[in-house]
């Protein structure tokens, strides 16, 4: 993406998203970028999936079913009932369609950046990881830690923002959508097993 592209992308964002998700939105972009160079991931790819991960999330939930049935996307009963989950999905979709990106992971980064994944890629972790500590986000537990884990270790990270998001849910009695408990599941014991062996 070359200069020019960046400005007619963000410009585009701009009109679409509501001023605040337009400020996360960057806030995101630039978070994903620092840990790219921090963590020796593609620069490029991470800016542009910060860019648009939330590029659905304006849409209703009617509009974004109707366009992963079109694409067959295949969602949980959670999903089809909850914008900030199915945005997620309906994103990487969109992000295809309208936007021409083709590649695969930053389209998976997209769509894993809610509740992630069992083995995700670098640059999935550090789009879930951003959308989570960018500095716009005030009110998320154990911030000052997941930051500095951010900079650190992206699995240990990843392991904390997901306890911390699972025992949130529990408190407000929410449902928990299977894919955040399989990588919790996941990363629990993907941490464990490094650290017995460091």
């Amino acid at each position: 993406m070359n200069k020019r592209e960046r400005l007619d992308l963000i410009r585009e964002l701009e009109s679409e998203l509501g001023y605040g998700r337009f400020v996360h939105t960057m806030y995101v972009s630039c978070t994903a970028s620092n840990l790219a160079m921090q963590h020796g991931a593609d620069l490029a790819k991470a800016e542009l999936a910060g860019l648009l991960h939330d590029c659905a999330k304006c849409m209703n939930l009617g509009k974004m079913l109707k366009m992963c049935a079109k694409a067959d996307v295949q969602l949980s009963e959670i999903e089809k009932k909850s914008v900030a989950l199915l945005h997620s999905k309906a994103g990487a979709v969109l992000a295809a369609d309208k936007y021409g990106v083709s590649d695969e992971d930053i389209l998976n980064s997209i769509r894993y950046h809610t509740t992630g994944r069992p083995g995700m890629s670098l640059l999935e972790k550090i789009i879930f990881v951003s959308d989570y500590i960018e500095p716009g986000r005030e009110s998320a537990p154990n911030l000052p830690l997941v930051r500095k884990l951010a900079y650190e270790n992206m699995d240990d990270c990843v392991l904390q923002i997901l306890e911390d998001t699972l025992r949130y849910l529990k408190t407000t009695d929410s449902e928990v959508d299977p894919m955040t408990q399989k990588t919790f599941e996941y990363y629990r014991e993907f941490v464990k097993e490094r650290k017995s062996y460091e």
